[in-house]
């Protein structure tokens, strides 16, 4: 994990919140998805709120693949990870 660039990636895994524990558990499910995926992805973590709100989120953390906000606001386990990245993926 690293703290995100001064310009969002469009490809690739983000996770948006403060750094919270819910942040860190969604970051974690979100590591463990894509392993179990076989996906070499990086992930980033946003921390930086007006970041965060470029991508329309109000709700933390959020879940961000490959550009598109695909969660926000709740804790995902990691096979609705999988899911999500699969279905942005495919």
């Amino acid at each position: 994990m690293e703290n995100a660039p001064a310009q969002s990636p469009t490809e690739g895994v983000c996770v948006l919140g403060s750094g919270c524990s819910k942040c860190q558990a969604l970051e974690k499910a979100v590591c463990e998805a894509l392993e179990e995926l076989g996906m070499d992805t990086k992930v980033v973590h946003v921390t930086d709120f007006a970041q965060i709100a470029a991508y329309g989120v109000m709700s933390t953390p959020a879940l961000v693949v490959d550009g598109k906000v695909v969660s926000s606001g709740k804790v995902l386990q990691k096979e609705a990870v999988k899911k999500l990245i699969l279905e942005v993926r495919k």
